[in-house]
């Protein structure tokens, strides 16, 4: 089975941040949020799972979240990263 990885770039973590409504969901630093990103890749992929990382762009994300009406909460973003193509 295949899937696909929200990644956010160091960059952007600030502008990420402040725009979603989850804030409480998510790690307060970068530094967290990849530490624990590629504990859930490797793990992933220790069970058989084939992981694509998508990048995120972060406008692009904004963008998607006005034109659907949608928060930018956790259940939009999987939303959003399912639409998405694989990386190659």
């Amino acid at each position: 089975m295949e899937l696909k990885l929200a990644y956010y770039r160091k960059g952007d973590w600030d502008k990420f941040m402040k725009s979603i409504v989850d804030r409480e969901s998510m790690h307060d630093t970068w530094e967290e949020w990849n530490k624990a990103f590629n504990k859930l890749k490797n793990n992933l992929k220790d069970q058989g799972f084939v992981v694509h990382q998508v990048t995120i762009d972060i406008d692009d994300l904004i963008k998607f979240c006005k034109e659907q009406g949608l928060k930018n909460d956790g259940k939009t973003r999987s939303k959003y990263v399912a639409g998405l193509p694989v990386p190659e």
